[in-house]
């Protein structure tokens, strides 16, 4: 198949005493996110949306929090994982689309640092990087600012001969 498209979902709840990074960004905040990794909720719905894209299981399979080699990684070593894959099977990043729904903090200054951080690992111009931030409106547990979600979405072609 020439194109191939995978879909990423992913979330966390905030946590005392860690940082909060998104799209490989340190940002300002009284909590990051708990996880095993750095948490980074972007990265990882992207990685499932490329592993998705790719026939492949989730970033669970591929990255047990079971295993110590993983704790407190950035996710951007992963997603360089997980791009190696993307190129062994013959495919290219075309372009993705992220959305981050997340009540607080405010993401929108952050934005074009983490699609210029995101992009380099996918080896496409920032261009091709779409990431928007979103409230629920007070609704749910991002709402009540219990923790962060992000979708991703991404389009493959198969690499050129």
């Amino acid at each position: 198949m020439p194109y191939r498209v995978g879909l990423g979902l992913d979330a966390h709840a905030f946590q005392e005493g860690r940082r909060l990074v998104l799209g490989g960004v340190e940002i300002p905040h009284e909590r990051g996110l708990a996880g095993h990794s750095d948490a980074d909720v972007l990265v990882h719905a992207l990685m499932d949306a490329l592993l998705g894209a790719c026939g492949e299981r989730d970033i669970g399979e591929r990255f047990p929090d079971t295993d110590p080699a993983y704790r407190d990684i950035s996710s951007l070593v992963l997603l360089e994982e997980v791009m190696g894959l993307v190129s062994e099977k013959g495919y290219r990043v075309v372009n993705v689309d992220c959305v981050v729904v997340a009540q607080e903090p405010r993401l929108s200054p952050h934005i074009p640092e983490m699609r210029s951080r995101i992009s380099a690992f996918l080896g496409v111009p920032p261009e091709q990087v779409g990431i928007k931030a979103t409230t629920t409106e007070g609704m749910g547990f991002t709402g009540r600012g219990e923790g962060i979600a992000a979708l991703a979405t991404v389009l493959l072609a198969m690499q050129e001969p």
